[in-house]
């Protein structure tokens, strides 16, 4: 599941050289952990998970139990999370607010690249003068810009090739009021070696250096995965992993058109490498869950039951009763 927790930080730059690419880390948070196992299985249906399964499923990734017993309790104070008890056993699963949020952020993973790529050839322009003295200001602008799809062409001027959409236009106005002004404006060839292209903003060798590392990582895994070999654990495991890596990839990359782009771009391969991997362990990872769903409490559990990329990518089971 994607979009389950936020990047602690976006990049930092001052407009003076190419973007530099943060520090992916391993794993995650125990509550961003346990939300993406809640999810991964639950949708559409919001089915229940016993809280012992949540936990055994947590000590697979090295939780202790009573760290996940913890982040259960508060998931459900925050209202992520709601519970149910029957005889003995507690259940929880998304509350319908946290479902709706985390389809909408699954949805726009699952689609990431597969929307028509075209370009006007006109570029957004964003420029803006914010005081030194206001820095949490301009560090939310730049933040606010990077999240969606902008790099600093200069310290003060941020480009894009795609338009602002008017949710866009509201948060900037928001941000930086009465400081920024939004163009939209072609590129004019200098015959000079002084001439910068917008898209040298971008880090593009340091982009497609991740994708290249996430299609060589995951890729090699494929032959186990078509031989029946990755089953259990592992096959939540992996199926956690490649997502947790692959979701950082919408903010990495700000989906330039390919007419701007160094021939090769790896970008669609990988995420053929990531729905080989997430989809392709979605049935051995589910009957995993469901036996330790069984394991925690009575029932067979039926209604757990493992979304995939292809089958969010359609819209298919967005229901969340």
């Amino acid at each position: 599941m994607a979009n389950l927790s936020h990047l602690e930080e976006i990049f930092s730059g001052d407009g003076t050289r190419p973007m530099r690419l943060p520090r992916w880390q391993d794993g995650g948070s125990p509550a961003g952990l346990a939300v993406t196992l809640v999810a991964d299985y639950t949708f559409p249906a919001r089915a229940w998970l016993p809280a012992a399964a949540i936990v055994t499923l947590l000590g697979e990734f090295d939780v202790a139990a009573g760290a996940a017993r913890t982040t259960i309790s508060r998931l459900a104070r925050r209202g992520v999370l709601e519970g149910s008890r029957q005889g003995r056993y507690s259940s929880y699963r998304l509350t319908r607010e946290a479902a709706v949020d985390l389809w909408s952020g699954g949805a726009s993973i699952a689609t990431f690249t597969t929307q028509p790529d075209s370009w006007d050839g006109w570029w957004t322009l964003v420029a803006f003068s914010v005081p030194e003295q206001e820095s949490a200001r301009r560090r939310a602008l730049r933040t606010a810009l990077r999240w969606r799809g902008f790099a600093p062409l200069y310290d003060a001027v941020w480009a894009s090739p795609h338009p602002l959409t008017p949710k866009g236009r509201a948060e900037l106005a928001d941000l930086a009021l009465g400081a920024v002004s939004v163009f939209r404006a072609r590129q004019v060839d200098l015959e000079t070696e002084a001439n910068r292209n917008p898209v040298q903003a971008w880090d593009l060798p340091g982009i497609a250096g991740q994708y290249e590392i996430f299609i060589r990582r995951w890729s090699g895994l494929l032959p186990r995965i078509g031989a029946g070999g990755v089953t259990g654990a592992a096959a939540v495991r992996a199926r956690t992993e490649v997502m947790n890596t692959y979701r950082h990839f919408p903010v990495l990359d700000p989906l330039l058109p390919i007419d701007l782009l160094p021939a090769g771009w790896p970008r669609s391969r990988a995420r053929e490498v990531c729905v080989a991997v997430y989809d392709g362990l979605a049935h051995p990872a589910q009957e995993h869950v469901r036996s330790v769903a069984a394991r925690s409490a009575d029932g067979p559990h039926l209604d757990i039951s493992a979304h995939t990329i292809a089958g969010m990518s359609a819209g298919i089971g967005h229901s969340h009763g």
